[in-house]
């Protein structure tokens, strides 16, 4: 059974868009929806995932801007509250993630501990 919750995190105008610009690229597979997670690794103990999945039985549905997102039920913990922005600098580019559950993030940004 599909669970549709409010959007437990937020994405910025610039994450908005550079999402909605994949999505539209040519050979879309528009099966898929995007996917927010965490998983194990990364130098402070837990990485962020952020990509096109399918949606399976374990996850939790929402929308933001009329984006289909997934998060597996478990993640929610780990990742409530968080912003994700897109950043489009010479000395920086791709998603970043603020999140206010880490405890400790490490230089890269991409990994955190709780």
């Amino acid at each position: 059974m599909e669970t549709t919750i409010p959007a437990p995190v937020a994405l910025t105008a610039s994450a908005i868009k550079e999402i909605q610009r994949l999505m539209s690229a040519p050979g879309f597979d528009n099966t898929q929806v995007l996917r927010v997670g965490v998983k194990g690794g990364g130098c402070s103990g837990l990485s962020y995932m952020l990509g096109f999945d399918r949606a399976d039985a374990a996850d939790d549905h929402f929308s933001i801007e009329g984006i289909p997102c997934v998060m597996n039920k478990s993640h929610g913990i780990y990742l409530a509250g968080m912003e994700i922005d897109w950043q489009d600098g010479l000395n920086n580019r791709g998603f970043t993630f603020r999140n206010p559950n880490a405890s400790k993030t490490c230089g890269c940004g991409t990994s955190f501990a709780v």
